[in-house]
């Protein structure tokens, strides 16, 4: 049976008087719900330049983290988090319509994750990451799990023409358009593993490597938390910075057979 740690920590940096970022996650409190649903992580960015950005990031967070327990059992991760993030974008496409005498133009990124058996189910909008970092000597290994949506990966030719600007460009993100297109993917995890979610205040001031050696240290969770967005506000500074961790404590590896899950044996 899978189990975890979960912590967070987020600086609000040296430039911006409020945050912008939000996290939250959710955790089964029976057997059952850890096979059936399992953890839920959730980290969004409230974009930049938007009006009520932390009004979208927060109603991104409360979608899927509230939404998430009441699924149905047999829901897929990749139904799940699809479906939830499309369902955020509509609250907060009709959030920005209430508001609209006050002039808002609220977006969000997101990334999420579901933690389940042996395997992590990630989907995400924006340039909000997640990492697996797996403790190895002599240097943890860091394996970047999304691929932002950003100009500078999407058309990289157009993004010539905005310079260091186009790093910054969203291609796609929450509450921009009726219709959104999250991207999905799955790997497995070991006892030991990290999962990491990320602001680009903090992975934007932070290379992989200095990423990997914070997480790679003999230290409480918290504190790696800690030392990664305190790092990153004395490295930049410019923007919030956030972060959602997860260790994994024990796994339990799975097998799959004409489309049920059996525990595979132990040695």
């Amino acid at each position: 049976m899978m189990d975890l740690e979960i912590t967070n920590s987020t600086n609000v940096g040296r430039v911006r008087d409020h945050n912008e970022d939000a996290c939250g996650s959710w955790a089964p409190e029976t057997r059952a719900l850890k096979r059936s649903h399992g953890w839920l992580l959730v980290l969004a960015d409230g974009v930049g330049g938007h009006d009520f950005g932390e009004v979208a990031s927060a109603i991104a967070i409360e979608t899927l983290t509230k939404d998430f327990p009441a699924l149905p059992p047999e829901t897929a991760p990749q139904t799940a988090l699809v479906d939830l993030i499309r369902e955020a974008n509509s609250r907060i496409i009709v959030r920005a319509e209430e508001l609209k005498g006050q002039g808002p133009s609220m977006a969000t990124t997101v990334v999420t994750c579901i933690l389940r058996y042996d395997q992590a189910h990630v989907a995400h909008v924006g340039d909000s990451r997640a990492y697996r970092i797996r403790p190895a000597k002599p240097f943890a290994q860091i394996l970047p799990i999304t691929r932002d949506h950003s100009l500078i990966n999407e058309n990289p030719v157009l993004a010539r023409q905005h310079g260091e600007s186009a790093h910054h460009i969203l291609t796609r993100s929450l509450g921009r358009e009726i219709s959104v297109a999250p991207d999905y993917t799955s790997l497995s995890v070991e006892p030991n593993d990290i999962i990491l979610l990320s602001s680009d205040g903090m992975h934007g001031a932070l290379s992989e490597r200095r990423i990997a050696e914070i997480c790679g240290r003999s230290a409480p969770l918290a504190d790696i938390a800690k030392s990664l967005t305190d790092e990153a506000t004395q490295a930049d500074g410019r923007d919030n910075a956030t972060v959602l961790m997860a260790r994994i404590k024990k796994i339990e590896a799975v097998g799959l057979y004409r489309g049920r899950t059996y525990r595979m044996p132990t040695t």
